[in-house]
């Protein structure tokens, strides 16, 4: 033992320890354990804001939407996730005001494309074109299509082949698309909200099972009451038009996304969603055909895959998150139940002739499910 300038100090092996240093390092734990508790109280905070921020942005977008609460809350329950939605109904049921709508609160870069028979993938995706360089010489040129927006609207998808179809399918897997030789990384948040058709079935291309699974909800938006009706002619056949606020930013998004993910979720709430998934199935691998309940095996053609329980759990979290809750149950489980596995369930021919849907096969299979 000796002194060092006036400090104590330990001699081993010919080194010198500063005795000093050991609470310089307790010092600095300290202070890193405060800045982390101080990280915590603000994510918590900022937590809190986006909880509420949510409520405001379907405040605002019930100022031009009249009614369709439970569409509007899944829709963003599937921009909270980063998801995609695939919505049904018959024309003026104001879907594309809807996206649109959504857009304009969360200031979301927004292109439409309205699918057709002849739209070519180049339509959506772009194309290289030769320019003219200042100095005389030509060269290729990207020429982004409409892809390129935070939030696109791709209204009656059915109406394009499949080739131009599986356009958006590297675009919403990946969030880039490959013209050529080069990849091209899409603006984040990426969204991409498509519209169906159910009349008019003539001239039209069913989804590939393929691209259906690529859409986190099936949503059927249904016709209005008759009081919401009546306040949709008085909303639109004056000359007073809504004047919407922004909410969220881009940033703010990909920032819920995250805290969505930070959700809490039990054990027993994931197996009750792969129960729920795997009794959709015909080939229930190890479990042997014995498990395959007897209304499945007469009325399926084909059941959902591994994605409906990653959103079936990824639906309830955001669900939680909305209602401000910490983690999620098996009832948030139930409540995204329909909208996530109402394209992945395909009935046969058996179903159809003695009336059975998806929509019913799942209410049986929520029944069955403890």
């Amino acid at each position: 033992m000796g002194t060092t300038g006036g400090k104590r100090t330990l001699v081993c092996g010919g080194r010198i320890v500063d005795s000093v240093a050991s609470g310089i390092r307790r010092a600095d734990n300290f202070k890193e354990m405060q800045t982390m508790e101080e990280n915590v109280r603000d994510d918590a905070a900022f937590r809190d804001t986006l909880v509420e921020k949510l409520r405001q942005v379907k405040a605002e977008v019930g100022k031009v939407i009249v009614g369709q609460e439970q569409i509007i809350e899944q829709v963003l329950m599937a921009i909270a996730t980063g998801g995609h939605c695939l919505m049904m109904g018959v024309p003026g049921l104001a879907k594309t005001l809807l996206v649109s709508t959504f857009s304009k609160v969360l200031d979301l870069t927004f292109k439409r494309i309205q699918f057709t028979p002849d739209l070519l993938p180049s339509d959506i995706t772009g194309s290289d074109i030769i320019s003219e360089q200042p100095d005389g010489s030509r060269r290729f040129v990207f020429m982004e299509g409409p892809i390129f927006a935070n939030m696109v609207l791709a209204d009656e998808i059915n109406r394009t082949p499949p080739k131009t179809q599986a356009a958006l399918l590297e675009a919403m897997q990946e969030h880039k698309v490959t013209v050529g030789r080069a990849s091209y990384a899409l603006p984040e948040p990426f969204f991409v909200l498509a519209t169906q058709n159910p009349i008019e079935q003539e001239g039209t291309y069913n989804l590939p099972e393929a691209q259906q699974d690529r859409f986190m909800f099936f949503l059927n938006v249904v016709y209005p009451e008759r009081a919401e009706e009546i306040e949709v002619m008085r909303r639109t056949t004056g000359n007073v038009s809504a004047k919407l606020e922004i909410v969220l930013h881009a940033k703010d998004l990909l920032d819920l996304q995250r805290f969505v993910r930070d959700v809490s979720c039990p054990d027993h709430v994931y197996e009750y969603a792969v129960r729920i998934a795997r009794m959709s199935r015909l080939d229930r691998g190890a479990e042997g055909k014995d498990a395959v309940p007897d209304f499945v095996r007469r009325y399926v053609q084909w059941g959902a895959g591994p994605r409906a329980g990653q959103y079936l759990i990824l639906g309830a979290k955001a669900r939680a998150f909305m209602d401000g809750r910490p983690h999620i149950s098996e009832a948030d489980i139930r409540a995204v139940a329909h909208p996530v596995l109402r394209h992945r369930i395909i009935v046969n021919f058996n179903a159809e002739a003695d009336g059975v849907t998806s929509a019913s096969i799942i209410d049986r299979i929520l029944e069955s499910v403890s």
